[in-house]
C-alpha cells in the first residue's frame, strides 16, 4: 500500500471545526490518501509529528486556527521530526482568525480547499511551493523558549485583537459582524479618545528596539511585525534597514492614525516619513514593556521590564499555496 500523500493535523477545539469537521472527516474517510490525526491539545502535536514523520507525506496540512498553525509550526522547527526535510505545510481555512490561510491562498470551505489540494498532491507540486520566513519569538517574563510564527501583533492591536476575542466573540455573532462591532469601538476609543468599561483600554506605554536603530517608547495605537505579504498591501520596505521581519508601528495620536490610513489606501505606507509612523525592516526586534502582552498567530506573549520579547527570523519552510 502506497503512503499517504496527505497528512492532516486537525484540532477539533478550534472554533471554525466544530461545524466543519463531520464533513472533513467524511471526506478523509473517502480518500485513503489522506491520514487524518485529531490532536486534543497544543501539547499533543508533538506526538502527532512524530508519528506523521514515520509517514513520510508529500504535503503536510494543518485544520485549525491561526493559533494550532503556530503551535505546529513551533514543533516542526524544535522537535526535529523531520530532520532537514519537512515537507511543505498547507493551512486550511479554518478558525476564528485565518492570516496565515488567507497569505497562502486558501479561503471559503475547507473542504473545497482540502480537495484542491489534493489534486495538487497526486502531482508535482513544486509549482505551487512559496518560500515563507518565519518569526522566532522568546524570552519575556516567563523566559520562554523560541516560538515559531508569521504574525505578531502588540500594543494598541494586541489589546483590540483581545477585546475581539474576550468581548465580542462570546456574544455569539458572526465573524463579520464581530469585527465591524470591534471597529467600532476602535474608532471611538483611539480616533475620539472615549473612554469606557465597554471599550478597548488605552495602549500601554511600550519601548521597542529595531536593530542598529534608536529605542522608540510610546503609546501605539497600532503594531505589529509580520513575514505574511497579505499584510503589507503596497507598503515598501527597506528604507531604514534590511532584515526579513516587516515592522509597522502607529503612535496613538489621531492625525499619525488618519495618516497611516491614507498613505496605506494609495500605498505610500512606508516611502514617506510620516510624524508618530515607523515602517522598518531588520533582523532582530526586542519590545519591552511594564506587563505589555503582544499576540503571535492567536497566543498570548507578556513583555515585561528588564525582559523583552526578541523577534529573529527562524528558518524558513515551504509551503503549499492553494488557488482561490
Amino acid at each position: 500500500m502506497s503512503r499517504p500523500r496527505i497528512a492532516l493535523l486537525s484540532n477539533p477545539k478550534s472554533t471554525g471545526n466544530i461545524a466543519q469537521l463531520p464533513r472533513i472527516r467524511a471526506f478523509c474517510a473517502e480518500h485513503p490518501d489522506i491520514f487524518h490525526y485529531e490532536v486534543e491539545a497544543a501539547d499533543q502535536i508533538g506526538a502527532a509529528l512524530k508519528t506523521i514523520a514515520r509517514i513520510n507525506p508529500t504535503v503536510l496540512a494543518i485544520n485549525g486556527g491561526d493559533g494550532t498553525v503556530q503551535a505546529a509550526l513551533t514543533e516542526i522547527h524544535n522537535g526535529g521530526y523531520f530532520g532537514d526535510h519537512a515537507p511543505p505545510v498547507a493551512v486550511l481555512p479554518s478558525g476564528k482568525t485565518n492570516l496565515i490561510a488567507l497569505d497562502l491562498g486558501a479561503k471559503g470551505d475547507p473542504v473545497v480547499a482540502l480537495e484542491k489540494l489534493l489534486e495538487i498532491a497526486k502531482s508535482d507540486v513544486s509549482p505551487h511551493l512559496v518560500a515563507r520566513e518565519l518569526i522566532s519569538l522568546s524570552g519575556g517574563e516567563a523566559g520562554i523558549k523560541p516560538v515559531i510564527g508569521m504574525f505578531m501583533g502588540g500594543a494598541g492591536l494586541a489589546d483590540v485583537m483581545l477585546y475581539c476575542r474576550e468581548r465580542v466573540y462570546p456574544l455569539g455573532l458572526p465573524n463579520g459582524i464581530s469585527h465591524v462591532i470591534t471597529a467600532i469601538a476602535v474608532l471611538l476609543q483611539q480616533l475620539f479618545g472615549l473612554k469606557a468599561s465597554f471599550l478597548p483600554p488605552e495602549p500601554a506605554p511600550l519601548s521597542v528596539q529595531v536593530r542598529k536603530g534608536g529605542k522608540i517608547t510610546a503609546r501605539f495605537a497600532f503594531l505589529f511585525v509580520t513575514t505574511l505579504d497579505k499584510l503589507l498591501l503596497s507598503s515598501e520596505f527597506g528604507s531604514h534597514g534590511k532584515g526579513p521581519l516587516k515592522f509597522v508601528a502607529v503612535e496613538q495620536k489621531p492625525f499619525s492614525l488618519i495618516r497611516a490610513f491614507f498613505a496605506s489606501l494609495v500605498g505610500r505606507l512606508g516611502r514617506t516619513k510620516l510624524d508618530g509612523v515607523h515602517v522598518e525592516e531588520a533582523d532582530e526586534i526586542a519590545i519591552e514593556g511594564d506587563a505589555s502582552q503582544v499576540i503571535l498567530d492567536g497566543e498570548t506573549f507578556r513583555a515585561g521590564v528588564g525582559k523583552p520579547l526578541l523577534l529573529r527570523p527562524a528558518q524558513p519552510l515551504s509551503f503549499v499555496r492553494i488557488a482561490a
